[in-house]
């Protein structure tokens, strides 16, 4: 009778392990998230708003008992902005700290080199922060994307700007990355819709701090529309040099630089700065009483104004908070994937594009609309496309 006991504890050990693949970072009272952010490179500013945000909706989340009794846990890692570094946090947080999902990962890089890490232990990449269309494509069942691709921002709105300003000579400066590639990309996509083509192109290298030379080039060709692929420093930088040149084209950059921190650290010469955008910034004094309880809730927090990547934060441990919630007690990679495979999510105060997804639908809105920085704030100028 005894020798039939390794045989049982051998099934029981094998049965156990199955179920703890299913549901890494799962545990009776605990739910184990991570995210890896820029908490010291040149998205720093970004980074901490959205963790931050994320933070705000965790301790809502936890202080209401949690989801299905089990509090979450968020665990947060620095990637300085490099890809290099997102693979260490991404092995860090999947291997050792066991995380259930993966949660706004910032940075379209440092996302395609974590994916692979978790993947390989079957941990969902859930709403990373960064619309380039890798977040969803090529299909994998473990990608889940909420922000409208800087391919089709650009392609769909930059033509309507073009023709609205009159603009001869369309040209760009972009970070000589991914990111900025696809904003460029989806640029002359949009350009070939009226017949023009990019009459200049020049880049930089990520982090990089000097735009002289590039807005030479860009003045010299007498460019008088500049698409910015440029994030928080190189679009302050690139349009505060302009200026300086006596250089004064329309620009137009995507949601990457749709921040506060543009004209709060840039100041009077970002005025007329236009971007695609989804949610608005949510400004302390908001026309609207919902946002302002808001913004003022987390600022008396944090003791710091909000932004719109605080609210992205928030947006998406709110998602996530629905999504594991529906799948019930025993949470599971497959039962979250099954709940989000038929998931919809209304619009929100922020002014967010109802999003759905499906069993083939990973990406759950594509509509962008535009703003521009007017007397040193951001004014929503367009709606949503209604078709």
């Amino acid at each position: 009778m005894n020798k039939k006991f390794p045989l049982i504890g051998a099934a029981l050990l094998l049965a156990t392990s199955g179920v703890w693949a299913q549901s890494q970072g799962v545990s009776k009272d605990e739910i184990v998230l991570g995210s890896i952010q820029d908490l010291s490179g040149p998205l720093a500013g970004f980074g901490k708003q959205i963790r931050l945000g994320m933070n705000l909706r965790v301790d809502e989340v936890n202080e209401q008992g949690g989801i299905n009794g089990r509090k979450l846990k968020l665990l947060v890692e620095d990637s300085g902005y490099d890809p290099k570094r997102a693979v260490l946090a991404a092995q860090k947080l999947v291997n050792q700290d066991k995380i259930f999902a993966m949660v706004g990962h910032l940075g379209t890089a440092q996302n395609m080199a974590a994916m692979p890490v978790q993947f390989q232990k079957n941990v969902v990449n859930f709403f990373p922060v960064t619309a380039a269309r890798e977040m969803y494509e090529p299909f994998h069942k473990l990608k889940y994307s909420f922000a409208a691709t800087y391919f089709d921002q650009m392609r769909m709105a930059l033509p309507k700007l073009v023709k609205e300003k009159g603009a001869k000579k369309v040209c760009t400066m972009y970070q000589d990355d991914e990111f900025g590639l696809e904003v460029v990309r989806g640029a002359k996509e949009g350009l070939k819709t009226i017949g023009m083509e990019m009459a200049e192109e020049t880049s930089f290298k990520r982090g990089a701090t000097d735009f002289a030379s590039q807005m030479q080039k860009l003045a010299s060709s007498q460019c008088d529309f500049v698409v910015l692929g440029t994030i928080i420093r190189e679009t302050i930088g690139g349009i505060a040099t302009a200026r300086k040149l006596g250089f004064n084209p329309t620009f137009m950059g995507s949601s990457a630089l749709y921040t506060d921190l543009i004209h709060k650290l840039g100041g009077p010469a970002m005025n007329g700065l236009y971007a695609t955008m989804t949610v608005q910034n949510p400004y302390t004094d908001d026309a609207s009483q919902p946002v302002r309880f808001w913004a003022n809730k987390y600022k008396t927090k944090f003791n710091e104004d909000p932004t719109v990547f605080s609210v992205y934060g928030y947006n998406i441990i709110d998602t996530f908070t629905k999504a594991a919630g529906k799948a019930g007690g025993n949470l599971t990679t497959d039962s979250f994937v099954k709940v989000m495979d038929s998931m919809t999510i209304p619009p929100d105060i922020f002014g967010s594009a109802p999003a759905s997804f499906g069993p083939n639908k990973r990406l759950g809105s594509n509509a962008s609309r535009m703003s521009q920085i007017t007397d040193g704030k951001w004014k929503v100028i367009s709606e949503y496309p209604t078709n």
